[in-house]
């Protein structure tokens, strides 16, 4: 299973990236992914996530009204639309996917089986 993720970049505050995560190797229509995202000197945190089956959602409160996550499952890939941006988004975006989840536990990375290899976006001021 791998999980590829892209669409990182330099944007000026207040601009807009989308990010993708392609998953290859299985079909994730049970399973969870997620968004986390590591500043330099920070501990990786969440994001968003969005479950493959019903398209429950899930966002981290810095990133609700901003951010979108969304899924297209016949090209196995989910989306993060980031929009207003602001310096401090500045990280590497991290895709992850996992079966074992309930809405409660979106948010918990050791609960994703896969990771991707992050995508770094710097927002400039």
């Amino acid at each position: 299973v791998q999980l590829q993720a892209s669409g990182g970049g330099l944007v000026q505050t207040g601009g807009s990236l989308r990010l993708s995560c392609a998953a290859s190797g299985r079909t994730f229509s049970d399973y969870t992914t997620g968004w986390f995202r590591q500043a330099p000197g920070k501990e990786r945190e969440f994001v968003a996530a969005i479950r493959w089956s019903g398209g429950a959602k899930k966002y981290a409160d810095s990133v609700k009204g901003r951010f979108t996550i969304s899924r297209d499952n016949a090209k196995n890939t989910v989306y993060l639309q980031m929009n207003s941006l602001k310096p401090e988004d500045t990280a590497v975006y991290y895709c992850a996917a996992g079966a074992r989840l309930i809405y409660s536990t979106y948010h918990w990375e050791n609960r994703y089986d896969y990771w991707g290899q992050g995508t770094k976006v710097t927002v400039s001021s």
